[in-house]
């Protein structure tokens, strides 16, 4: 594969095109960078407008990731240049990024995501835009930003709330892994398809009578995908949080945030998955557990376009704090795995600081025109 980092391509499709995308970066996971976001956001802007084109795929290279998220070692060098202050690639990145999710999600033609291997952070953001969302046997889905202290963002505010019972909550905290039923089951993925399918599944979408009209077009795109994800079901592996969701409802029951983090830090289990979810929240940023409660609680019930106001402001005041920094480096950079928190317990923390964080630091939200 060449070094551009993505790949875009036209590929006839009787009268019309199928536009093909391919995160071309497997060397890192696919992780976005800034010039990603931009060549994205570009593409899609201009096939929107383009007759030619009927729908998108969407990929990544190699066989381990889709994506496994955000370039976050760059945002850190930002956050690191300036303590305190604006984070001049920090923020761009962060304010492009959300636009070029909010874009995915307004899309009027189908957009196709092969969500393959990892799927973490700014990669999950790309694929739960996407109109049809396809997971493997083999996909590996997370938002463990409690662990650097950040939040699940990329419209997480969004797909985090629509999600049965407490379970994104839940996911959020504790930054728990799940899996292609999982996707499938919380609506952040659409059908499981086994990935031996993908080359079949191209040649089929090329075969297809596009036509001008957006609706026939995602009505192609499910006659077509629909085969493939019925003739994979026993490749589907065995999900955790529908047969979880009882307990993870309970643990996530308490009179606040503080007793919810109590009940899930204090999980006597021999369960693997809910001891490497207790884990998850135990060692994680208590600043963080606080921010990612209140940023689901305030956004239960906000527009899509409001999600992502909010997610900005959010993010621009965490890139700007030193708990952030902090987690990057000892999960990332030194990879010590032992972060110095700002405060021990989340009972520690006052609640104007916390109250800071959903302040604007700026005069106008940086995406007012959404």
């Amino acid at each position: 594969m060449s070094e551009v980092p993505i790949l875009f391509e036209e590929l006839p499709a009787g009268t019309r095109k199928l536009g093909r995308v391919t995160l071309n970066v497997a060397a890192t996971l696919n992780s976005l960078t800034l010039e990603m976001v931009d060549l994205l956001q570009g593409q899609l802007d201009a096939w929107r407008i383009d007759d030619d084109i009927a729908a998108i795929f969407i990929e990544g290279a190699g066989d381990k990731a889709f994506c496994a998220g955000g370039d976050v070692q760059a945002l850190h060098r930002s956050a690191v240049a300036t303590p305190g202050g604006p984070c001049d690639y920090a923020e761009s990145f962060f304010e492009r990024e959300y636009r070029m999710n909010y874009t995915l999600h307004t899309y009027p033609k189908p957009i196709i995501c092969w969500g393959h291997g990892i799927v973490m952070g700014g990669g999950l953001g790309v694929m739960a835009g996407c109109s049809h969302r396809v997971v493997t046997q083999k996909t590996r889905i997370a938002m463990p930003e409690v662990t650097i202290a950040l939040f699940p963002d990329v419209g997480g505010s969004w797909f985090l709330n629509h999600m049965p019972g407490k379970s994104g909550l839940f996911l959020a905290l504790t930054g728990a892994s799940i899996n292609a039923a999982d996707a499938i089951y919380t609506g952040i993925a659409d059908r499981l398809i086994a990935d031996e399918c993908k080359p079949e599944v191209l040649q089929q979408l090329l075969q297809q009578d596009w036509s001008t009209d957006a609706a026939a077009n995602h009505a192609l795109v499910h006659h077509t995908l629909r085969p493939f994800a019925k003739q994979s079901t026993g490749q589907c592996p065995g999900g955790q949080v529908e047969p979880h969701l009882g307990s993870i409802n309970t643990l996530c029951d308490g009179d606040d945030i503080h007793e919810i983090i109590d009940n899930i830090v204090s999980l006597q289990t021999q369960d693997p998955w809910l001891s490497r979810a207790r884990d998850g929240l135990s060692h994680g940023s208590p600043l963080a557990a606080l921010w990612i409660f209140r940023q689901l609680l305030e956004t239960g019930h906000a527009s899509l376009r409001e999600v992502f106001q909010a997610e900005i402001q959010l993010v621009t005041n965490i890139v700007r704090h030193p708990e952030f920094t902090e987690g990057v480096r000892a999960l990332l950079i030194d990879k010590d795995r032992s972060p110095v928190w700002q405060y021990k317990t989340s009972r520690d923390i006052p609640a104007q600081v916390m109250d800071s964080f959903f302040k604007a630091p700026w005069g106008e939200n940086p995406l007012a025109d959404l």
